[in-house]
């Protein structure tokens, strides 16, 4: 079994090197970058990825067709910002070996220190625990076949994540693993921790009551 990983990028020129640098070390079947139109050199330096595709914008559009084009038999979503833990790959790989397990996803680890931090950690595992509700930080992952069958991430302009989980949750078991997947901490430090915090699970409670994520987007500026 391989993975194939697929990063989505917009303007991410300050880390977009340093991310695929790290995956290689876990020597993965291939690195994907699915670009929405950077315009600060991202693609460009993205060159040492195995393919680097120029597509809309559009985080589950651009996670789509990754997906198209990937070859291996497992597929990880990886947010530029983040990295993982030395043997997160292996990990996933087993994870995914029973077949009651239809995706899964890492255990989060914001780089920053203090205990609101930590709490943020651990509330973010709990979620995925007691909802199976992954965010795509969290690096989400499962078989290529049944990203197909389920047609992807639904196409919206926000919570992508959320609801792909909700549907995934009805296929089978969707785990969180101990590995750690290191997480920018850039969104917190510049909205501020307890406001961010609220804003993440009020708009993920209004796009599971079923308001539209294409109205939430609106609420959840970009950091870049």
């Amino acid at each position: 079994m391989s993975v194939s990983v697929i990063i989505p990028t917009l303007n991410e020129a300050a880390c977009i090197q340093a991310t695929i640098a790290s995956l290689r070390r876990q020597q993965p079947a291939e690195i994907i970058v699915a670009d929405g139109g950077s315009t600060d050199g991202t693609q460009e330096l993205a060159h040492t990825a195995d393919l680097v595709l120029h597509v809309p914008p559009g985080r589950a559009t651009q996670m789509n067709a990754g997906a198209a084009h990937a070859r291996g038999d497992q597929l990880l979503f990886l947010h530029a910002d983040c990295t993982l833990e030395v043997g997160a790959l292996a990990a996933l790989q087993r994870a995914l070996h029973p077949q009651r397990v239809v995706a899964g996803c890492f255990s989060m680890r914001v780089q920053a220190c203090g205990w609101p931090f930590r709490s943020i950690d651990a509330c973010a595992t709990a979620r995925v625990r007691f909802t199976s509700i992954m965010y795509g930080d969290q690096g989400l992952f499962l078989r290529r076949d049944d990203c197909a069958r389920l047609g992807g991430f639904p196409e919206v302009r926000f919570m992508e994540d959320v609801l792909f989980s909700q549907r995934l949750r009805r296929e089978g078991r969707v785990i969180v693993l101990p590995q750690r997947i290191f997480v920018s901490p850039r969104r917190w430090q510049k909205t501020g921790i307890v406001r961010q915090t609220l804003r993440n699970w009020a708009l993920t409670a209004l796009a599971v009551a079923g308001v539209s994520p294409n109205r939430l987007a609106a609420h959840y500026p970009s950091v870049r």
